[in-house]
């Protein structure tokens, strides 16, 4: 009889011997072609499927091409996230965590010498961020030497559903032929059509490496990256107001929306609610003159600022990709691209990231869906990428971790009477000294009523959300229950453990307010 590791590694081998005999079979499986796959995009989702396809003997090329921002601004490999996107934010997020903790220090005993001198250096700031932001730059462009992937810096347009032209900064062009091609080009930040918004107002891709400090800030737009922009910018010591035109967080739970809002407020974010953007002017002055109009009361205001920071939503960069010469089609409205398991209508072409419509604009989700979409292509798989349940985080001055459904949407689906609510307010330790309001700290679980009681949302405001809403999205893909989560044993004194504790649903009509730290 076999013992387990002799199972196990003639099963490994057999694996592996599958694994070959499948590279072998696909060597010359598109040799009429210049590459077996070219990805258009050098962000994470086709980055990651470029990676992938290689590891399974695809002959690979990516292009990538940065087209500067209204006011100039540039960037290297990487994509979205890297350069302008989660890195950068949340290296300024953790600066202004840094600035109140200094403060928080004089409170535990530590002797700050003179604490009303404490401030940001904004020049010292933007340049730590750029210089890690460019050593990722370097780390990648070698990653796909390594891995020999060619590289092409330039603007990929279609000519036919195999050929790609790649457009360089000199003009001159390179034609590429492909068996498959991934679009990947995610998208930029959208403009409205505001008098003066084009030519005065920056944009998050702007921001993490702006010249100068930014002083006083107009951000326009309550979405996630508003309100991270906002946070961080107040908590480096800069005004900064709000536009909101209809509500804060369209699409999260709005519960926990109006938690993240308070706790802004009581920082001294100014929030102008129901208000739009009419005109932005430059005054002889240099600051920029923004006139509003409040849309509830039809009047106007204005204000002048130093900055004004637009993040009212983006637009898939698909407009020059000449998408009609290879038959794709796109959402007219946005630009966007329907794709039934990332396949388009055309069907050597695919699209995986922020250019889906849809799907998540989150980069682990286009990070996964390029892998598994390059194993499907390449490795014979036929696993999908499943976009449900997939765990986010806003980095606002209170963190806001979610993963499942709001509570509405919950509502919607099944019905008012067919959901349980469990809440609780809880003060983190790390607020007792010094004493910190704990009035925005706050959770709950969405579950379906009928026992065992399917858990269907999960929501978090609070400290360190990001790291403690992951590990219960991995719960939620295994079918978590309220039962199970009762009966799981808490780590103290933690916030993550406020989970294990809940026990107070809203039918019950209770106070959701801990008695102690440890009720």
């Amino acid at each position: 009889m076999l013992s387990a590791c002799a199972l196990l590694g003639a099963a490994a081998r057999g694996a592996m011997g599958a694994h070959a005999q499948a590279i072998r079979a696909f060597a010359n499986f598109a040799s009429q072609y210049d590459y077996d796959l070219v990805v258009i995009g050098g962000g994470s989702g086709g980055l990651a499927c470029a990676k992938e396809a290689v590891n399974l003997g695809a002959k690979v090329a990516v292009l990538d091409f940065v087209s500067p921002s209204p006011r100039g601004t540039r960037w290297g490999l990487g994509g979205t996230c890297v350069n302008v996107g989660c890195i950068p934010k949340k290296l300024m997020h953790q600066a202004a965590l840094l600035g109140e903790a200094i403060n928080d220090a004089q409170a535990y005993g530590w002797k700050i010498a003179s604490p009303e001198t404490i401030q940001n250096d904004w020049s010292a700031l933007t340049e730590a961020v750029q210089n890690h932001v460019k050593s990722v730059n370097w780390v990648t462009r070698v990653d796909l030497r390594d891995k020999k992937i060619e590289y092409v810096n330039g603007l990929g347009q279609f000519k036919d559903a195999n050929t790609v032209i790649a457009v360089m900064k000199n003009g001159s062009k390179k034609e590429l032929t492909a068996d498959k091609i991934v679009i990947a080009v995610g998208g930029r930040p959208h403009y409205p059509n505001v008098p003066g918004a084009l030519e005065y107002a920056i944009s998050s891709d702007d921001i993490f490496s702006l010249d100068t400090p930014p002083g006083k800030t107009c951000v326009v737009g309550a979405g996630y990256i508003g309100l991270e922009c906002a946070g961080f910018l107040k908590g480096l010591g800069f005004d900064a107001t709000i536009l909101v035109r209809s509500v804060v967080l369209r699409g999260f739970d709005q519960e926990m929306a109006e938690k993240i809002t308070n706790e802004m407020l009581d920082h001294g974010v100014n929030f102008q609610f129901k208000c739009i953007p009419k005109s932005i002017e430059k005054k002889a002055n240099g600051k920029l003159l923004v006139t509003w109009i409040n849309t509830e009361s039809d009047t106007e205001q204005q204000d002048e600022f130093d900055t004004v920071l637009y993040a009212t939503g983006r637009y898939a960069l698909t407009k020059d990709l000449n998408l009609p010469a290879a038959g794709v089609e796109v959402v007219p409205e946005n630009g966007k691209i329907d794709a039934i398991n990332e396949q388009t209508n055309v069907s050597n072409i695919y699209a995986v990231g922020d250019v889906l419509q849809g799907r998540p604009e989150l980069t682990p989700v286009a990070i996964h869906a390029g892998r598994l979409l390059a194993r499907r292509m390449f490795g014979n798989s036929k696993q999908q990428m499943d976009y449900d349940n997939v765990a986010t985080t806003v980095f606002s001055p209170i963190e806001y971790g979610c993963v499942g459904l709001s509570e509405d949407k919950a509502i919607q689906k099944y019905g008012a009477d067919a959901i349980e609510v469990y809440h609780s307010y809880y003060k983190p330790t790390e607020y007792f000294i010094p004493q910190r309001s704990i009035k925005n700290c706050f959770l709950k679980t969405i579950t379906l009523k009928e026992a065992p009681q399917k858990v269907l949302g999960l929501h978090f405001v609070g400290p360190h959300a990001g790291e403690i809403i992951q590990g219960f999205a991995a719960a939620m893909k295994c079918n978590l229950t309220m039962e199970i989560l009762m009966n799981t044993v808490g780590i103290h004194p933690t916030v993550a453990e406020e989970f294990t504790r809940l026990n107070i649903t809203k039918s019950s009509g209770k106070d959701p307010n801990p008695a102690s730290c440890c009720s």
